[in-house]
């Protein structure tokens, strides 16, 4: 039996005849940690809206537990929506904004009190029930929103950049709680956000969208490492990103040199884009066979510094390195086969290039 718990099935969306979605499919397991990632206004929060039935597709359906839910009102869905403005009532306690769903469903007291001190403990809040919610911190009123949203035991989870508002300490703090609750109560997380650790440090799969097409599904390793185009590589992390030819299987050519990699498949002197993360550049001491330039500036990161080299072509590459450079000096890059992504040119690169 498929664990296929959504189906997305050649989903379109338009706004006043303006195509904001075209032809997605995706499908999202039980109890995985999906998110939706990409710049605004890329169709992410459109696809949450569609899954939560606050709007339908144009053309397309999509299915739960393979039935069309398409048709089927909020409120009968098994998901619940946290958003990034919390929308928590401020005229009811912490225990109130938790236990509203309950109440609306006419559970006992008992059921009520039990449950909301389950998920105060879950989030981290014992103790809060009595607090005003104008007397709690941002990071505080978000734990509320995903107790109240939680209390209902719903099978999907959905988060709108729910990390949005907080500062960047507790925004790290709650990537991890979030991972740790979605582990503990074995339930579907669907996360949509435009930060890219975010996604890489939360995720079990990783949707990439950008102009309302899915460019990239896959886990946060595959999505780094192998970029699927220059988009991609581009948003997941720094990358250098640069034209050259596939001169035959297992062989690049790029800053006028040629570096054995470990790419095939290609045609014969194929025009390709070529992507070296910052972390897989050595500099050394400039040679014949490497890639030679000066160095132009330097910034202390904490762990690393991440230098800049203009090569002798005017490319600027990026370095990370735990050694620091001089400014003005003259190196050379060193890069590894196992460090160059050979990638066929698309739409996001330049024809003539």
């Amino acid at each position: 039996m498929s664990n296929h718990l959504i189906l997305f099935k050649n989903v379109f969306k338009e706004f006043d005849g303006v195509e904001v979605l075209t032809n997605i499919n995706l499908y999202i397991r039980k109890n995985e940690f999906l998110t939706l990632l990409g710049p605004s206004g890329c169709g992410k929060t459109t696809m949450l809206r569609l899954l939560a039935g606050f709007e339908a597709p144009t053309s397309g359906d999509i299915l739960f537990e393979g039935k069309s839910i398409v048709n089927t009102p909020p409120y009968k869905r098994k998901l619940n929506t946290v958003f990034q403005r919390y929308a928590l009532f401020p005229h009811m306690d912490v225990f109130g904004n938790i236990a509203f769903g309950l109440k609306i469903q006419k559970k006992d007291k008992n059921t009520i009190q039990k449950k909301v001190k389950d998920m105060l403990k879950l989030v981290g809040l014992s103790g809060y029930e009595n607090r005003s919610i104008d007397k709690l911190s941002g990071g505080q009123m978000q734990r509320v929103a995903i107790a109240r949203a939680l209390v209902n035991e719903p099978e999907v989870l959905l988060l709108d950049e729910p990390l949005g508002a907080l500062d960047l300490k507790f925004r790290k703090d709650m990537q991890l709680e979030l991972k740790r609750m979605q582990k503990q109560l074995g339930i579907t997380f669907v996360y949509v956000t435009h930060d890219q650790e975010e996604a890489l440090t939360m995720s079990d799969t990783i949707a990439v969208i950008d102009n309302g097409m899915i460019q990239q599904i896959g886990t946060p390793v595959d999505i780094y490492n192998e970029p699927i185009n220059s988009f991609v590589a581009d948003f997941i992390g720094e990358s250098n990103i640069i034209y050259g030819t596939m001169k035959e299987d297992y062989l690049a050519n790029f800053g006028g040199r040629d570096f054995p990699c470990v790419d095939r498949g290609f045609s014969p002197d194929e025009p390709v884009v070529v992507v070296v993360r910052p972390e897989d550049i050595d500099l050394v001491a400039e040679r014949e066979e490497t890639i030679n330039g000066v160095v132009t500036s330097q910034i202390f990161m904490g762990v690393h510094y991440e230098i800049r080299l203009k090569d002798d072509n005017g490319f600027t590459w990026v370095i990370h390195s735990t050694d620091p450079a001089v400014i003005g000096s003259r190196a050379g890059l060193s890069i590894g086969p196992d460090d160059i992504h050979i990638m066929s040119r698309s739409q996001y690169d330049a024809a003539d290039a």
